[in-house]
């Protein structure tokens, strides 16, 4: 989940306690690319809405629903396949990267 106010409120945290079953972790602030939900948008949006026009609302409902569809013919979860060390090593590579880029 990412760190927004609503993940933490009183209710939410009941839900939770009653389902032990859910691990909870947060991401960083700005870190949205780490939530699968949302790396499961930008697929939709890389795949099926980018570079397309829709000149009706119920056209832009048929891609989202064609994509679902195909989608769901053959599901797979999305995996993370490096570690969180893994990942937060690429991260300081690529912040290293930029600010020592003389700009």
């Amino acid at each position: 989940m990412d760190n927004y106010g609503t993940h933490k409120t009183k209710l939410i945290q009941n839900w939770l306690a009653k389902r032990p079953r859910f691990h909870v972790h947060f991401t960083p602030t700005s870190a949205s690319w780490l939530n699968l939900v949302e790396r499961w948008f930008a697929l939709l949006t890389e795949r099926q809405l980018r570079r397309r026009v829709h000149r009706f609302t119920r056209e832009l409902k048929a891609a989202i629903d064609d994509f679902i569809e195909h989608h769901n013919r053959d599901p797979k979860p999305f995996v993370w396949h490096k570690s969180a060390d893994q990942i937060l090593e690429s991260v300081a590579r690529f912040c290293k990267q930029i600010n020592d880029s003389g700009h």
